[in-house]
C-alpha cells in the first residue's frame, strides 16, 4: 500500500471547494491543473492503474471528491498514453 497525499487537491483549492457542488467543474478544471504540475507524483499510480487501485476520500459525497476527479483525471491519462502507444 502506498499513500500519496502529495496527490491530493491543495488546502487552498479544497477550502474553495467547500464540497459545493456547483463548482464542480471548476474544481476538476483546477484539481487537473494540479496534478499536471505533480507527474512525478502519480508514477506508482499510473503503473497500477490498470492492475486496479483504491483511492479513498474522506468527503460525505460520493459524486463530487477528490477521488472521483483524480480516478477521472487518471482515467484521461491512461486513454491519452494507450493512443500515442498506438501510433
Amino acid at each position: 500500500m502506498i499513500w500519496l497525499k502529495d496527490a491530493g487537491p491543495s488546502d487552498e483549492l479544497r477550502k474553495w471547494f467547500n464540497h459545493e457542488p456547483q463548482k464542480w467543474g471548476d474544481f476538476k478544471k483546477r484539481y487537473f491543473a494540479e496534478l499536471e504540475r505533480k507527474q512525478g507524483i502519480l508514477g506508482p499510480v499510473m503503473e497500477k492503474f490498470e492492475e486496479g487501485v483504491t483511492l479513498l476520500y474522506s468527503a460525505k459525497d460520493q459524486q463530487h471528491n477528490n477521488a472521483v476527479a483524480l480516478k477521472e483525471y487518471l482515467e484521461k491519462k491512461m486513454e491519452a498514453s494507450d493512443e500515442i502507444s498506438m501510433d
